[in-house]
Formats: C-alpha cells, sequence, structure tokens
C-alpha cells in the first residue's frame, strides 16, 4: 500500500482546495419573454416551457 514520504504542508493542502469551488449556474434567455432562466425549468416570469404555458406565472403569485 502506497504511504506519502512526507506531510503534505498546509499551503499545498489549500491550493488544491481552492480548485473545490461550486460553479454559478448558466443562464439561458426565454425563447417567449427573453428573461433569463434557468435551463430546463419552467420559466418565472411567463410560465412557459417547452413552447406551451405550464403556470400562470404572476396570477399565482399575487393571491
Amino acid at each position: 500500500m502506497a504511504v506519502p514520504k512526507q506531510k503534505q504542508s498546509h499551503a499545498r493542502t489549500s491550493q488544491r482546495r481552492a480548485r473545490h469551488k461550486i460553479a454559478a449556474p448558466g443562464y439561458n434567455s426565454c425563447p417567449h419573454c427573453h428573461s433569463p432562466r434557468l435551463p430546463h425549468r419552467v420559466c418565472p416570469v411567463c410560465g412557459y416551457y417547452n413552447g406551451r404555458e405550464v403556470i400562470t406565472a404572476d396570477a399565482e403569485r399575487a393571491d
């Protein structure tokens, strides 16, 4: 079994862990209203997905 010959320094450990950051999600524009939205999600502004209205977006939030 492989065993490290020397202890890894704190600086080297921190440099390795610095690349484990999370990436920001990519946004697409809605083809119906052109507002930014997450891909494969219903548009929160107009309520459309895949060319058809799935929810009435602003009417449900006003209640």
